[in-house]
């Protein structure tokens, strides 16, 4: 009896002495970057009640957890730093986080074409064997679904840029990273938190989903999802996707389309498809983690529903934003929060690039897609990267990442950092009629447009009967006077409005226009 009784409060006891130990939320492990010249959240869990000490350069910040045993403290301002610091929390127990550098961190997320990875990037073996920046640390948040906002996440912990690192690394992220860290000279951390083949709603929180005027369409068609996956189905899903994936392989090796439909993953509650699935997982355990901005790459998974985008995107961007700002538990907490600076977290994002294999390259679906993303340009601190010129038709997953990652980190340079020089290229500012032509007037076109290798690709216009003829440009300096012999009284003018066009108008710094339209039919 007496054993019995030993071995029934050895279970007792033992977990809440484990759960009683400090923790660390999933931003805080060895090689980490913290954020600097912002106050610094660091925060995790303990026992209720327990003293907790955290000590980084120099600070030391003491609070007491709150009754759901979660503490948060926030270090002053820290300025950027490369020699390596120990960042010290102690409570019951000591957790010491080694090798940790101050500089400029990043989130970059969205679906596959952020996930894709160094390694698939163009010219990959060169750009590997040449990642010596120790630096540069990328940290990967695990594919994780969650139904309720989670505290933490399993993560890659912190890994500097190495050969034996880049391959696994964002490719944006890292190109991203790679020019800014080459500018500031400074240490640099991206925390990457995508999934492929992903679309926006599991992105956003419940709450600001269930905002947004078209909440009951989309818990409709999820609810509608679900009922179509029987139990049947569910069972056949992997040998669906490995179907799948043996055909994409001998695609790739002929050089081929891989004609079979991309088998789209169970509407299940642990599916990457849930709304707010992975904002719960993946996004809500690295909040109010102190961040300069956000790098943002998807909207593919969204191109059969453009209409509904626009506001899709721009709630999320306010939702993250409030929630990175608002984010720190009530209780617990001692330092300074950080003050509101009236300043918007900066979030850049691209716009989806030219794709459209065989009979999908004229339709219009991407291009209402990349219309409903710059809707987005309306919030303050938003910026839009545009790659119209570097996707292939035929491949959903263009290689050249770096291009995108510098068209970045350009953004970031002369919005962020106020470092001059051409940051966007030629958008859309109005059109007006002269005579049987249109004269159409760019922003950010001060040294003039060009037109690559032959005469300005890709434009049509249309008269009162809103029939879009294909159109031809005189290039006046920073100005287009285009004309159609077969519309006499033009009103509307396009620019790479299809799924697939070819673009080739850019301004003096080589930096391409963003398709548009003046119509609105």
């Amino acid at each position: 009896m007496r054993l019995s009784l030993r071995f029934l409060l050895a279970l007792v006891v033992f977990p809440i002495a484990a759960r009683a130990e400090v923790s660390l939320a999933p931003l805080f492990s060895d090689h980490a970057v913290l954020q600097c010249d912002k106050p610094v959240p660091v925060w995790g869990r303990a026992a209720v009640g327990e003293k907790i000490a955290v000590t980084f350069r120099g600070q030391t910040v003491n609070t007491t957890t709150g009754a759901d045993g979660r503490w948060i403290v926030y270090l002053e301002k820290l300025a950027a730093s490369a020699e390596p610091a120990e960042l010290v929390v102690t409570g019951q127990n000591t957790v010491t986080v080694h090798d940790v550098l101050v500089g400029e961190v990043w989130l970059a997320s969205g679906q596959s074409n952020m996930e894709w990875p160094v390694s698939k990037a163009r010219d990959a073996a060169q750009e590997i064997a040449a990642a010596n920046f120790p630096l540069i640390r990328h940290l990967r948040v695990e594919h994780t679904v969650a139904t309720a906002p989670a505290d933490t996440v399993k993560t890659s912990g912190w890994q500097p840029a190495s050969p034996a690192t880049v391959g696994g690394f964002t490719a944006v992220g890292y190109f991203f990273a790679r020019d800014i860290h080459r500018k500031l000279g400074v240490p640099v951390g991206i925390i990457h938190s995508s999934w492929g083949g992903t679309a926006i709603e599991p992105w956003m929180s419940d709450a600001s989903r269930r905002s947004t005027a078209i909440a009951a369409r989309l818990d409709a068609r999820w609810q509608k999802d679900m009922s179509e996956w029987t139990p049947e189905r569910i069972a056949r899903y992997p040998a669906d996707l490995a179907a799948w994936q043996k055909a994409e392989a001998a695609a790739k090796a002929a050089h081929k389309k891989n004609r079979l439909p991309w088998p789209k993953p169970p509407a299940t509650a642990s599916s990457p498809a849930l709304p707010g699935g992975l904002f719960n997982g993946m996004i809500a355990p690295l909040q109010p983690g102190a961040l300069r901005g956000i790098l943002w790459y998807q909207g593919e998974s969204n191109a059969e529903r453009p209409e509904e985008y626009a506001e899709l995107f721009t709630t999320m961007i306010r939702a993250w934003r409030s929630n990175w700002s608002q984010g720190a538990p009530a209780t617990g907490s001692a330092g300074s929060p950080p003050a509101s600076s009236g300043q918007a977290l900066p979030f850049y994002f691209v716009q989806l690039p030219n794709y459209g294999p065989d009979e999908e390259a004229r339709g219009r679906n991407w291009a209402q897609l990349r219309e409903a993303q710059t809707a987005a340009l309306a919030l303050p601190n938003t910026a839009m990267a545009v790659t119209i010129d570097l996707g292939d038709a035929e491949v959903l997953h263009p290689t050249n990442k770096q291009d995108v990652g510098r068209r970045l980190a350009l953004l970031a340079k002369a919005k962020v950092y106020g470092i001059p020089g051409d940051a966007e290229g030629p958008e859309f500012a109005g059109a007006t009629r002269e005579g049987a032509a249109l004269r159409v007037k760019f922003a950010h076109a001060d040294g003039g447009l060009l037109a690559h290798d032959k005469p300005v690709q890709s434009l049509e216009i249309a008269g009162a009967d809103k029939v879009f003829h294909a159109a031809t440009a005189k290039i006046q300096r920073d100005t287009l006077l285009v004309s159609a012999p077969d519309v006499r009284e033009p009103v509307a003018v396009r620019y790479a409005w299809i799924n697939a066009p070819v673009a080739n108008l850019s301004n003096g710094a080589g930096l391409p226009a963003a398709p548009f339209r003046s119509d609105n039919w």
